[in-house]
């Protein structure tokens, strides 16, 4: 292992070190963190990687040092966690797998609520949106949780997907025909073809990457 390659893995475990410790210590926006030097203690790294992790976390809006006063977290959107941080955090197979799993099991909760709930009016809007538009993956399924009444399950899907474009994931584009034949199956309100279509999309996306 190379020295530069040493040194870039040590400073990625203080960056995810340090989230687990504000995470443990229940630290919220407004809330001073630990001196460098308690930090370099605590997590029993060399000062100059603490350094560098704060550093890192400051470039990135987490975190912002207030001269006489101390290091403070900032008030940040979960958006920009989610983004900015996931690269790091994610490079586990295990928790890319899961990522990938719930995804799928939120977007066929989805349709089954348009299925189960969605006027016809919102399932011809959808179908109309489809047949006008080139759409990746991600595009496509941004329709289908926005459509579903339940913002929960969208705000999730949201989250989700946030942390699977932060990871190594890249999105994918099945035909459109595919997608055609699914909204078909939907605007039916057959929810059994809706998932089994849903499964073959999910199998081809696989199979393409």
């Amino acid at each position: 292992m190379s020295k530069r390659h040493s040194s870039s893995k040590v400073y990625l475990d203080v960056v995810e070190n340090l989230r687990t410790m504000i995470e443990a210590d229940g630290l919220l926006p407004g809330d001073k963190i630990p001196s460098e030097r308690e930090l370099s203690e605590r997590l029993v790294v060399g000062r100059s990687s603490v350094r560098e992790a704060l550093r890192a976390l400051e470039l990135l809006g987490l975190i912002e040092t207030r001269r006489g006063e101390g290091t403070f977290i900032k008030d940040f959107q979960e958006h920009k966690l989610v983004e900015l941080l996931g690269a790091f955090f994610l490079q586990n197979n295990k928790v890319n797998e899961d990522l990938v799993e719930t995804r799928n099991l939120i977007e066929i909760d989805c349709l089954r609520v348009i299925i189960a709930h969605a006027i016809d009016d919102e399932i011809e809007q959808l179908i109309r949106w489809a047949e006008k538009n080139d759409f990746s993956d991600e595009d496509f399924f941004l329709q289908v949780a926005m459509c579903n009444r339940n913002r929960l399950l969208e705000r999730i899907w949201r989250i989700v997907n946030s942390y699977a474009k932060a990871s190594t994931f890249s999105d994918t584009k099945v035909s459109k025909q595919a997608y055609e034949t699914l909204l078909e199956y939907v605007r039916k309100r057959d929810e059994n073809q809706v998932v089994a279509t849903y499964i073959s999309l999910i199998r081809n996306m696989s199979k393409s990457k």
